[in-house]
């Protein structure tokens, strides 16, 4: 399929209520409003296509983007065409799943989202820290810097409060991620969530609520999830 038939395709699962839904979390025109399980059903013809998935990209297409996140191949892509997708990526379902998720099953996904936390731009920022957080879920723990995200915890102690909005909730949502996916984390990841509280983000008005991050891990600990990874950080 080329970049055109799949824009049709496109505006053919468009959806008014998912794009009354989506629009209210933050996207804009151009963009149909399409269900992630009617993406996966054209992703289902394209499979992984490197160069597809940056045509896609390019059309400033909501659902296409978010799509060419889905079938973009970890393999070829660079770090540069990565970072001129996060300076696209206008609203969290870009920049918190389409880029992290890419980025984290890169060789160098861990650099990146290190390189991303220390923006000042809130979009950016909170790249970084989901990256880091996938970058956890799906890389086997002898494989990563434990000393590091040890490190990482104790700065999301000290500056989530102080945090811009949306870099608050990826920290929470790191704290989440340590704790639940590298075991030997899980107790500090704990403490940390313990230190911090409740972390209060604007939803913009949505039915979105922060989740606690105690109560998440210990429902992971419940399951016998804990330390058990992923294969893939794209869902």
């Amino acid at each position: 399929m080329t970049a055109a038939e799949i824009l049709l395709e496109l505006e053919k699962f468009g959806d008014p209520q998912t794009k009354k839904t989506l629009m209210r979390h933050g996207a804009r025109e151009p963009f149909f409003g399409v269900k992630v399980s009617d993406l996966k059903t054209i992703l289902k013809k394209t499979k992984k296509n490197h160069e597809l998935s940056l045509e896609l990209y390019k059309t400033g297409n909501s659902d296409a983007m978010y799509l060419a996140g889905l079938m973009a191949d970890e393999k070829k892509i660079t770090e540069a065409q990565l970072e001129e997708w996060l300076d696209q990526a206008y609203w969290f379902y870009l920049n918190e799943f389409t880029v992290p998720w890419v980025a984290s099953e890169t060789s160098f996904g861990f650099d990146l989202g290190l390189k991303w936390i220390q923006s000042d731009q809130e979009r950016i920022a909170a790249a970084g820290w989901t990256t880091l957080a996938y970058f956890a879920r799906v890389n086997q723990d002898k494989d990563l810097d434990i000393n590091k995200y040890s490190e990482l915890l104790d700065q999301v102690s000290r500056e989530i409060h102080t945090s811009q909005n949306r870099v608050r909730h990826t920290m929470n949502g790191f704290v989440i991620a340590i704790g639940t996916f590298i075991k030997d984390l899980t107790d500090k990841s704990l403490s940390t969530a313990a230190k911090i509280g409740t972390v209060t983000v604007d939803m913009k008005g949505t039915a979105c609520k922060v989740p606690s991050a105690t109560d998440y891990i210990n429902k992971a600990a419940a399951q016998g999830l804990i330390g058990k990874k992923r294969t893939a950080a794209r869902c």
